[in-house]
């Protein structure tokens, strides 16, 4: 069974920081790019950052770079986003998503579309306040 698992979400003080897991199993890791995305209330889902195990290769949408890092744990099929200087625009439930890399072999032309990903976690609630 394919799961991803999301954790670390929380409430938070502007500037502060967070880091969120989302934990992978039941496919081959290093087959799928994962995504980091974020919806907020009444607003569309926004793709954040996405890396790719077999290439380490990140990428991250202009609102958060500079203060989020993403980074892969192959060892424990897990991706981290660390949030740094968070602000209260960056409240939002994030999910974690994977993209299949022998579908989109230049994935990162297609990473913040959310139609290309075939599996998401249940999400994690960020919020900061200011």
């Amino acid at each position: 069974e394919v799961q991803l698992v999301e954790s670390g979400g929380g409430l938070v003080q502007a500037g502060g920081s967070l880091r969120l897991s989302c934990a992978a199993s039941g496919f081959t890791f290093a087959d799928y790019a994962i995504g980091w995305f974020r919806q907020a209330p009444g607003k569309e889902r926004e793709g954040v950052s996405c890396i790719s195990s077999p290439d380490g290769n990140a990428y991250y949408t202009d609102s958060v770079k500079g203060r989020f890092t993403i980074s892969s744990d192959t060892a424990k099929n897990t991706v981290y986003l660390q949030m740094n200087s968070l602000k209260p625009e960056d409240t939002a439930v994030y999910y974690c998503a994977a993209l299949s890399l022998a579908k989109y072999h230049s994935y990162w032309y297609y990473y913040a579309n959310w139609y290309v990903y075939d599996y998401w976690g249940q999400g994690t609630q960020v919020t900061v306040s200011s």
